[in-house]
């Protein structure tokens, strides 16, 4: 096992003090699957400025798991203070299914509460024996892919999503043709692993498959650590994948954390803050940010979901929902 993944424990939470002072405050934060060092650094990173702005310690409390998932938790009555996840939707049904929060809760934080975002990529191994360099070459006979399951992970579900907008400027209206592609992909997948994380480990310590498909953010954390056993391909055509936060305005109020949630999330904009995301390889907003690292993200095309599938809504509906497009594509004929 890779040094660097031996410290990961999945599904644990994750506890951040400072030595072995009580902290004044505590704050939970439930998030996606492959975000645990991103938060780990974040959280030390918000603990200093807390206590700088305050006076206060805080023990920020980390859960880690596929995004819809942690949804399901927080609706069935995990108190999170603050929701830090990959797909909009999963945010949605905490409004939806919980009412938990506002239906306009994408309003209340710039980018449509959106502070950092990133898109799909292959990482492929030493050498790229497959020469694998564009989604076409993932079609190819022989080659086997590694991706999160798009029943369980927002991640899984921005691969595929990724793989029709490629399709769609490819093939144009020929509707046939967009369904081939997409099924030959589907069939070409080895392992689908229930997130992102278990889809990396899949990857790397088993040594199954010829690419990992997943954030392109994880391949290039992965090639930065391992640089001599992968290569990181980002193809010209992806979806853009944006990481929603909120704040559960139900449990803030009975965990009595609203100020230091909202300022947990807010603090995600600061200069600082997205030079450090940053620096975990996420595509951020801020400007200078942006100039700083220009060099380290290629130019892409990247799709919205509505150029896509319409909205989140009818991508739900039309390919993730049972009996939808993906349940059709997998189906054996």
């Amino acid at each position: 096992m890779k040094n660097w993944l031996k410290g990961i424990v999945v599904g644990a939470s994750l506890t951040i003090a400072q030595g072995a002072v009580a902290a004044e405050q505590q704050l939970l934060n439930t998030s996606y699957d492959i975000a645990r060092e991103l938060f780990a650094a974040y959280n030390e990173h918000f603990q200093e400025y807390w206590q700088e702005k305050t006076g206060n310690t805080v023990t920020i409390d980390q859960s880690h798991a596929g995004s819809s998932r942690q949804a399901q938790a927080i609706i069935q009555g995990l108190k999170a203070d603050v929701a830090t996840f990959n797909q909009v939707t999963d945010i949605d049904i905490l409004h939806e299914r919980g009412n938990l929060i506002p239906e306009n809760w994408a309003e209340r934080l710039p980018n449509n509460s959106s502070p950092y975002y990133s898109t799909m990529a292959f990482l492929v191994r030493k050498d790229n024996p497959k020469n694998i360099q564009n989604w076409d070459d993932l079609v190819k006979e022989g080659v086997e892919l590694v991706m999160p399951n798009p029943k369980t992970s927002g991640n899984g579900r921005y691969t595929y999503l990724a793989a029709l907008g490629y399709a769609q400027e490819t093939f144009g209206d020929d509707q046939e043709r967009i369904d081939a592609f997409l099924k030959t992909l589907l069939n070409r997948v080895k392992v689908f692993d229930s997130g992102g994380r278990g889809a990396t480990t899949t990857f790397i310590e088993r040594g199954i498959g010829d690419a990992l498909l997943t954030f392109e953010s994880e391949v290039l954390n992965i090639a930065d650590r391992q640089p001599d056993e992968f290569i990181v391909i980002t193809p010209k055509i992806s979806f853009l994948a944006e990481f929603p936060v909120t704040w559960i305005d139900e449990y803030i109020k009975e965990n009595n954390t609203e100020e230091l949630a909202k300022a947990y999330l807010e603090y995600l904009y600061d200069e600082s803050s997205q030079r450090l995301l940053a620096g975990f390889n996420y595509r951020v907003h801020h400007e200078t940010v942006k100039a700083e690292f220009a060099d380290r993200f290629p130019e892409v095309k990247l799709l919205p979901i509505e150029d896509i599938a319409g909205s989140w809504e009818e991508a739900m509906e039309i390919h993730f929902a049972s009996g939808g497009k993906l349940d059709q594509l997998q189906r054996r004929r």
